[in-house]
């Protein structure tokens, strides 16, 4: 049924057949991807493409939102990211791989989307002040500010129904929800107002033991580390602080060494068998961070050989042919809006 007013059809559900609807989550390319990234986002995203009609999305754009220094090197983290997508089972064929810039049609989107939300409402959103205090920016810029407006561009010029957040990034969501309705209510029904998927984010400490893995704070065990990189670093790793020997009883809830053995061990005996004799004094920091390493190594395996399939030349196809088929879906929602807003002069 088409609207009388237009003759814009109501939004659809966009979903392939056999899948729950559309869904649409991404990174922003700052490097590559370690394990607190595949603990946190990356083995749900996994999952849910056997669900979802998926798109990935590498949100080169949102970069500049708080960074305009060394830009030269955002094509290797681009296809870094994606090639930590394609090793842990993302899949170009089940899913859509797409680079933001490459879709024009998203700041086409972004702008009309502007009209629909006051500075004020901007200024509201709680991750906003956030990352000003993190990043010690007194003024935000247009771009930071219009974040939000933005996020909703991109997954509305898809149509994209769902949207895996972590709870942080819920508010940014209901930007896009009221961005959707406004625009349905103002025009005619073009968008989908997207539900949110909040789920258990599974948490990574760093192998200093800080609360977060980071690229930034130097530590953190890249899904693209080799063997021996890996073994280094677990054998750096921080443990219990109390513990001065070997035989001394050591603390187990909230060791790092630990946490990463109930992550990533598949042998779970092993790990409890570990873990009484390291409560109890008979086992020491280096034969646990060795087996621990072991275990990493094991998990990461299956990982470098998908890795190493790739070339450069494969993982370039890969995103072009991802951000093609999200530019045509993109222009047919540009025409519905223009449809809607009796914009389309010239057809």
């Amino acid at each position: 049924m088409t609207s009388a007013k237009t003759g814009v059809r109501p939004a659809a559900r966009a979903s392939v057949p056999g899948k729950k609807g559309r869904l649409l989550t991404g990174d922003r390319p700052t490097g590559k991807l370690h394990l607190g990234h595949y603990v946190g986002t990356l083995a749900n995203r996994v999952r849910l493409q056997d669900d979802y009609d998926c798109f990935f999305l590498v949100a080169d754009l949102h970069l500049l939102t708080t960074r305009l220094e060394n830009l030269a090197e955002i094509r290797d983290n681009i296809r870094e990211i994606v090639l930590d997508y394609l090793s842990v089972g993302i899949d170009p064929r089940r899913s859509t791989i797409v680079l933001q810039s490459l879709v024009p049609q998203t700041a086409q989107l972004q702008l009309i989307f502007s009209m629909l939300v006051s500075v004020p409402r901007l200024q509201r959103v709680p991750t906003l002040k956030d990352v000003m205090r993190d990043l010690h920016i007194q003024q935000p810029s247009l771009g930071l500010l219009a974040y939000p407006v933005l996020q909703a561009a991109d997954i509305l010029v898809v149509r994209g129904e769902i949207v895996p957040v972590g709870k942080d990034q819920a508010s940014h969501l209901e930007v896009t929800r009221e961005i959707a309705r406004r625009f349905n209510e103002q025009f005619e029904s073009v968008f989908p107002e997207p539900d949110t998927l909040i789920g258990e984010v599974g948490t990574l400490p760093g192998t200093d033991g800080k609360a977060k893995m980071s690229k930034s704070l130097d530590n953190a065990i890249y899904l693209s580390d080799d063997a021996a990189t890996v073994t280094r670093k677990v054998m750096a790793m921080y443990t219990d602080p109390t513990r001065i020997h070997p035989t001394d009883p050591g603390h187990v809830e909230g060791n790092p060494v630990f946490i990463y053995h109930d992550a990533f061990n598949a042998s779970k005996g092993e790990v409890e068998e570990l873990k009484e004799r390291y409560r109890k004094g008979t086992v020491g920091d280096v034969e646990v961070k060795r087996r621990l390493a072991i275990a990493l190594n094991t998990f990461l395996e299956s990982i470098r050989e998908r890795r190493a399939k790739y070339r450069p030349s494969d993982v370039d196809e890969i995103i072009v042919a991802g951000s093609e088929k999200a530019r045509v879906i993109a222009q047919e929602t540009i025409e519905l809006a223009r449809q809607a807003m009796r914009m389309n002069y010239y057809g």
